[in-house]
């Protein structure tokens, strides 16, 4: 079956930002981004299917990317480094939306330790959002509506974004129900799994033949 080629112009100025500069301070000396994933950096597998989508894609790295940057060699993503993102994730975000929002009307963040989403789930959230073009925010979730990554979020939502503090993402943003929430239903635990020590990815390479 040809792939499907998704049209930026249903889509006005979506951007994706990919949030890969956490210290993978629970892998003990290991960097889970680094870990091979059908043949390749778990962070450069997650940024080509994010490509694949053709959505522009910015990737947060930390102040010092140093192998991470090299695993992204050649790829044609705009790369945004701050100095705090040892802090926690909503530093990343912060400077992510900050980089974006002159040039863009809503982001789709996906943390860069999730295996599991595809090609084919990012293209399912940028449908839900060409569907929709409105104030409401796309949250990925499970076929039985556990919520999960990635998600959307509009304009509306980025000063919100960009006053983020500590280390638990866009949660607040979400919680404050002062922009309402859609599920978008992706397969299996897709919008779920993400691996943070090693123990989750013994586990996670022991049930999965490879993705």
């Amino acid at each position: 079956m040809p792939p499907v080629i998704f049209t930026l112009k249903r889509v006005p100025m979506l951007s994706i930002l990919i949030l890969a500069a956490g210290k993978s301070s629970r892998m003990r000396g290991e960097d889970k981004l680094l870990q091979d994933v059908a043949g390749q950096p778990l962070i450069r597998l997650v940024t080509e299917r994010a490509l694949s989508t053709r959505v522009p894609v910015t990737i947060a790295l930390p102040h010092t990317p140093q192998d991470r940057l090299k695993a992204l060699k050649d790829l044609n993503v705009s790369v945004v480094q701050s100095a705090d993102s040892a802090n926690g994730m909503a530093y990343s975000i912060r400077a992510g939306v900050a980089a974006l929002a002159p040039r863009c009307t809503a982001v789709l963040i996906l943390p860069a330790d999730m295996p599991e989403i595809t090609r084919e789930d990012l293209m399912d959230m940028c449908s839900a959002w060409s569907e929709t073009q409105s104030g409401v925010i796309l949250r990925a979730s499970t076929k039985d509506g556990q919520p999960g990554h990635p998600v959307i979020f509009p304009k509306s939502c980025f000063a919100q974004l960009k006053a983020l503090k500590g280390d638990e993402g866009a949660r607040s943003v979400i919680a404050s129900k002062s922009t309402p929430v859609r599920l978008v239903p992706l397969p299996d635990h897709n919008a779920l799994t993400d691996l943070d020590t090693p123990e989750a990815w013994i586990r996670w390479r022991a049930s999965e033949s490879g993705v």
